[in-house]
């Protein structure tokens, strides 16, 4: 996420009430989260395990837990919780705005677009042109859409991301300040949810088909003419690139590649990033022959243990 102006190091800090080290001109551009971090950005860390790979990142602004020896050519921000102090900075440059009405007068929405009736459109969407979006679909604010795209009814692009920190009261939630981006010719069909970035976004590539029932988790990237069929359940901060195919019931873990031209069978768990150009199936994953080979072994048990005894 970008700032709308570039800020200085003591601005924030005055906005959080924060101690800071550096400069108290340094400049801020934006702030984003540690896997699309830029220079410019605020990246936080509240964990020492993590302090090494945030400090070394690409972010110039570590907003942290610990006063800390400063790298050369960065700042901190010294704070006694970095994730409330996150949330806090997301809800000022991204504050959430209520809506009345059902397609928000600051949407654009480019010529020959359908819009069906009952679905919402929220404030600052664009949609482009030709484009059939079908009743009873939810699109939430930010959200980018290009050409051609049909979403069909029941679908919500841009909900939070399901990212939490646990506290002795409960949970607190890390507020979601990014997009949904859907690129040209995406078909989307009924009731999917793709979440939006928490900073960034959560992109579907041009010409990729979407089944019905399909869940893509928040900051996912999603490349170009892939196929994904339905009850699969994409995790966070997924990379899926181009031309993957994705059959019926597969659930992802966090933060992997699938690599292009990979096929994964239906009901895989995708525990791990895979190369491209493989077929994969089961949980654990493995390549499709070798998993169906160790399976067909599997059923060989009860006549061997018949010859053993």
């Amino acid at each position: 996420m970008k700032f709308p102006k570039v800020y200085s190091l003591q601005d924030i800090a005055n906005l959080l009430q924060c101690e800071f080290v550096g400069d108290a001109l340094f400049p801020v551009y934006g702030m984003n989260e540690i896997h699309v971090v830029e220079s410019g950005d605020i990246v936080f860390v509240d964990h020492p395990k993590y302090y090494e790979k945030a400090l070394n990142s690409a972010a110039t602004i570590v907003l942290i837990n610990k006063k800390v020896e400063c790298p050369e050519g960065k700042a901190l921000l010294i704070s006694d919780d970095p994730f409330r102090d996150f949330n806090i900075l997301t809800r000022h440059f991204m504050p959430f705005i209520h809506s009345n009405v059902s397609i928000s007068a600051s949407a654009k929405i480019g010529k020959g677009t359908i819009v069906q009736p009952n679905s919402f459109i929220g404030n600052n969407v664009f949609i482009g042109e030709n484009c059939l979006i079908h009743a009873n679909v939810s699109i939430y604010d930010h959200t980018v859409i290009g050409n051609n795209v049909i979403i069909h009814s029941g679908t919500i692009l841009g909900a939070d991301a399901f990212y939490y920190k646990k506290r002795p009261n409960g949970y607190d939630q890390l507020i979601s300040g990014g997009r949904v981006v859907i690129k040209d010719n995406v078909g989307i069909g009924a009731l999917c949810t793709i979440d939006k970035g928490v900073t960034g976004d959560t992109t579907i590539g041009e010409g990729t088909k979407i089944d019905n029932q399909v869940h893509v988790g928040h900051d996912t990237v999603i490349g170009k003419k892939c196929l994904i069929a339905s009850q699969t359940g994409i995790a966070g901060c997924v990379i899926i690139e181009d031309e993957v195919t994705i059959w019926g019931q597969v659930g992802t873990t966090s933060g992997i590649t699938i690599g292009a031209n990979a096929v994964i069978l239906g009901q895989t768990g995708v525990t791990k990033s895979v190369d491209g150009g493989k077929s994969y199936f089961g949980t654990p994953i493995e390549e499709s022959r070798e998993k169906l080979k160790q399976l067909a072994n599997i059923k060989k048990i009860p006549e061997i243990l018949k010859k053993l005894q």
